[in-house]
Protein backbone atom coordinates (compact mmCIF):
# COMPACT_ATOMS: atom_id res chain seq x y z
CA UNK A 1 0.00 0.00 0.00
CA UNK A 2 3.09 2.46 1.09
CA UNK A 3 4.27 1.73 -2.57
CA UNK A 4 1.30 2.58 -4.37
CA UNK A 5 0.36 5.46 -2.31
CA UNK A 6 4.17 6.82 -3.05
CA UNK A 7 4.32 5.90 -6.63
CA UNK A 8 1.04 7.97 -6.97
CA UNK A 9 2.97 11.06 -5.00
CA UNK A 10 5.39 10.81 -7.22
CA UNK A 11 3.13 10.44 -10.38
CA UNK A 12 1.57 13.83 -8.95
CA UNK A 13 4.48 15.53 -8.45
CA UNK A 14 6.03 14.90 -11.62
CA UNK A 15 3.05 15.95 -13.56
CA UNK A 16 2.73 19.37 -11.48
CA UNK A 17 6.21 20.13 -12.22
CA UNK A 18 5.45 19.23 -15.83
CA UNK A 19 2.16 22.01 -15.87
CA UNK A 20 4.44 24.44 -14.21
CA UNK A 21 7.46 24.08 -17.09
CA UNK A 22 4.64 24.52 -19.79
CA UNK A 23 2.85 27.52 -17.70
CA UNK A 24 6.27 29.27 -17.92
CA UNK A 25 6.22 28.86 -21.57
CA UNK A 26 8.19 25.83 -21.75
CA UNK A 27 11.55 27.20 -22.52
CA UNK A 28 14.60 28.51 -20.94
CA UNK A 29 14.91 31.77 -19.49
CA UNK A 30 16.85 33.88 -21.64
CA UNK A 31 19.51 35.95 -19.46
CA UNK A 32 19.23 39.33 -18.98
CA UNK A 33 20.85 41.56 -21.04
CA UNK A 34 20.98 39.18 -23.89
CA UNK A 35 21.67 41.07 -27.31
CA UNK A 36 20.79 38.23 -29.36
CA UNK A 37 17.14 38.74 -27.79
CA UNK A 38 17.21 42.87 -27.32
CA UNK A 39 18.18 43.06 -30.78
CA UNK A 40 15.35 40.34 -31.77
CA UNK A 41 12.43 41.78 -29.70
CA UNK A 42 13.39 45.79 -31.30
CA UNK A 43 13.35 44.63 -34.46
CA UNK A 44 10.08 42.90 -33.92
CA UNK A 45 8.41 45.47 -32.29
CA UNK A 46 9.96 48.00 -35.42
CA UNK A 47 9.05 45.30 -38.18
CA UNK A 48 5.61 43.36 -37.23
CA UNK A 49 2.22 45.00 -35.86
CA UNK A 50 0.75 43.29 -32.62
CA UNK A 51 4.21 42.64 -31.04
CA UNK A 52 3.02 44.25 -27.83
CA UNK A 53 -0.36 42.47 -27.69
CA UNK A 54 -0.51 40.06 -25.03
CA UNK A 55 1.15 36.48 -25.65
CA UNK A 56 -0.03 32.87 -24.42
CA UNK A 57 2.99 32.81 -22.14
CA UNK A 58 2.21 34.64 -18.79
CA UNK A 59 4.03 37.51 -18.45
CA UNK A 60 4.89 37.97 -21.77
CA UNK A 61 4.27 40.28 -24.64
CA UNK A 62 4.42 38.20 -28.16
CA UNK A 63 7.43 39.84 -29.27
CA UNK A 64 9.18 38.53 -26.05
CA UNK A 65 7.30 35.04 -26.75
CA UNK A 66 8.57 35.10 -30.13
CA UNK A 67 12.02 35.82 -29.69
CA UNK A 68 12.18 34.03 -26.63
CA UNK A 69 11.43 30.76 -28.44
CA UNK A 70 13.50 31.99 -31.43
CA UNK A 71 16.24 31.93 -28.89
CA UNK A 72 15.90 28.47 -27.86
CA UNK A 73 15.03 26.79 -31.29
CA UNK A 74 18.00 27.85 -32.50
CA UNK A 75 21.40 26.39 -32.72
CA UNK A 76 23.89 27.55 -29.22
CA UNK A 77 26.05 28.50 -32.05
CA UNK A 78 24.00 30.87 -33.76
CA UNK A 79 25.48 34.77 -34.00
CA UNK A 80 23.34 36.54 -36.43
CA UNK A 81 20.12 37.74 -36.12
CA UNK A 82 17.04 35.72 -34.90
CA UNK A 83 14.17 37.50 -36.37
CA UNK A 84 15.98 38.10 -39.54
CA UNK A 85 16.86 34.24 -39.05
CA UNK A 86 12.81 33.51 -39.04
CA UNK A 87 12.51 35.07 -42.10
CA UNK A 88 15.03 33.39 -43.71
CA UNK A 89 13.87 30.34 -45.71
CA UNK A 90 16.61 28.08 -43.45
CA UNK A 91 14.55 29.31 -40.36
CA UNK A 92 10.94 28.96 -42.02
CA UNK A 93 10.66 25.87 -39.99
CA UNK A 94 11.85 27.85 -36.92
CA UNK A 95 9.34 30.71 -37.58
CA UNK A 96 6.14 28.16 -37.55
CA UNK A 97 7.34 27.05 -34.09
CA UNK A 98 7.59 30.35 -32.84
CA UNK A 99 4.89 32.01 -34.38
CA UNK A 100 2.71 29.38 -33.09
CA UNK A 101 4.16 29.88 -29.53
CA UNK A 102 3.57 33.30 -29.13
CA UNK A 103 0.06 32.82 -30.64
CA UNK A 104 1.67 35.45 -33.32
CA UNK A 105 0.27 34.37 -36.41
CA UNK A 106 -0.49 36.49 -40.35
Amino acid sequence: MNRILAALVSALTLSLAAHSALAAGGYNDVPPGDPQYLACKAYAMNRWEGGSDKSPVAGQTKAEAFCECLWNETPDDFKGSLAKFSESDKGASVNKICEKHSNWHD
